[in-house]
């Protein structure tokens, strides 16, 4: 049975990149790893401050999603990496996050996300999943020990 999340509210909430779990990444403190994401889009240092410093995950999102601003042109290559990287210090600079994805056993871990089909399962349920497919990752790094490669960060 495959373990769903999608808002910050509901079981497993706190798998969502809405999730308010910040972390240190790049020199700079995230409030979460929407923001994280969000500004990383960008090569404009200035935009991705203001998209750092929004006062919300939902704004900064929306930030992100604003075509007023080129993104990067390598970002399509680098969106996932980017977000493996957003995922990973989350996690490292919260000990109650590590246990929770790890007491996830084996499961499958899916972002039931119905307008998603990249991100998360899409309204059909056959999308791509790629939050859920790096969660899954970073948990067999977890339990392999390779906590090394992760980043730190404060709580």
């Amino acid at each position: 049975m495959a373990i769903h999340f999608y808002s910050t509210g509901d079981e497993y909430g706190e798998f969502s990149n809405f999730a308010a779990f910040p972390f240190t990444l790049d020199g700079k403190r995230w409030p979460t790893s929407e923001h994280y994401f969000q500004a990383l889009k960008f090569a404009d240092e200035d935009y991705r401050e203001k998209i750092r410093l929004a006062k919300s995950p939902m704004i900064a999102a929306r930030l992100g999603r604003s075509r007023k601003v080129t993104i990067r042109r390598d970002w399509e290559s680098a969106k996932i990496d980017v977000m493996r990287r957003a995922v990973r210090a989350k996690f490292a600079a919260h000990q109650e996050l590590r246990a929770l994805l790890l007491a996830t056993g084996e499961e499958a871990i899916v972002e039931d996300a119905a307008r998603d089909d990249f991100w998360g399962c899409g309204s059909t349920g056959s999308g791509k999943n790629w939050l859920g497919r790096i969660l899954m990752e970073v948990r067999a790094e977890l339990r392999a020990g390779q906590t090394a490669d992760l980043p730190t960060g404060a709580n």
